[in-house]
């Protein structure tokens, strides 16, 4: 697909793995809108790069089109990545006191990490489908980030590894149900990736993560994301498939 002069939202912008997308995507060209809650480190990343900066509740379907509408204002819209955070909850199942996890970790997970995903892409889906399709037949890509979770979740982490898991589970369907349209549909499933919103506890996370990694021994890079978000948006044969990037990394149980 032709990516350049193409206008792209991503979701969760200012944050560690949007910003490296952001940052990938600029640099071939792309007419990026960064669409965030974090108005500050969004607003300081639009100013640099000279690119707009869109406020977007992913659960809001007016913020969603509003993203939408400033990259269509840009030029064809061709590219949506999802990297958006929000609250998780977690515990066990059956917690040490016989209680049974709370309903509301359970479904605010769900709501931030499922829910929000489907959101964003069928409002992207809809923007594309209304572009014209380049000579190829392509009309945009859509790519939603899952997390090695999806596969093997720890203690403690089930409403986002069922969260994760419905990533994964929507990937191949959307991407059938798109392709009439000239539409693909990935996931990238990262592993333990070091981001600046580990603040102070980046160089622990990467002393206890880093060893586990088989190689390379070290915990992932948000670059490394973005590198393979503009890759994935560029290869037309890309499409239907969660792309795990962790190292070969595998969860233990904790």
């Amino acid at each position: 697909m032709q990516i350049s002069e193409s206008s792209a939202v991503v979701f969760g912008g200012a944050g560690g793995l949007g910003e490296a997308t952001v940052r990938r995507l600029h640099g071939a060209g792309v007419k990026v809108v960064i669409a965030d809650l974090a108005d500050d480190k969004g607003k300081e990343l639009a100013g640099e790069l000279g690119v707009p900066y869109v406020r977007t509740d992913v659960t809001s379907d007016d913020d969603v089109n509003a993203a939408i509408a400033a990259a269509e204002a840009l030029g064809p819209f061709r590219i949506s990545v999802d990297t958006h955070g929000g609250p998780a909850g977690g515990g066990r199942l059956v917690g040490k006191d016989g209680s049974p996890m709370e309903m509301e970790a359970f479904t605010k997970t769900i709501t931030y990490y499922l829910t929000a995903v489907f959101n964003v892409m069928r409002h992207a889906a809809a923007a594309m489908a209304r572009q014209e399709p380049d000579d190829n037949g392509a009309r945009g890509v859509i790519i939603n980030t899952a997390s090695i979770a999806a596969f093997e979740g720890q203690i403690g982490q089930l409403p986002y590894s069922a969260a994760k898991g419905g990533v994964v589970g929507m990937t191949l369907v959307a991407a059938r149900d798109l392709s009439p349209l000239g539409i693909r549909v990935m996931s990238i499933a990262p592993g333990t990736i070091n981001t600046p919103a580990y603040g102070k506890a980046a160089d622990q996370l990467e002393a206890y993560w880093g060893p586990q990694v088989p190689f390379p021994k070290r915990m992932g890079r948000s670059d490394e994301y973005g590198r393979l978000a503009l890759s994935i948006a560029e290869n037309d044969y890309l499409n239907g498939e969660t792309i795990r990037l962790d190292g070969a990394l595998r969860f233990p149980p904790k």
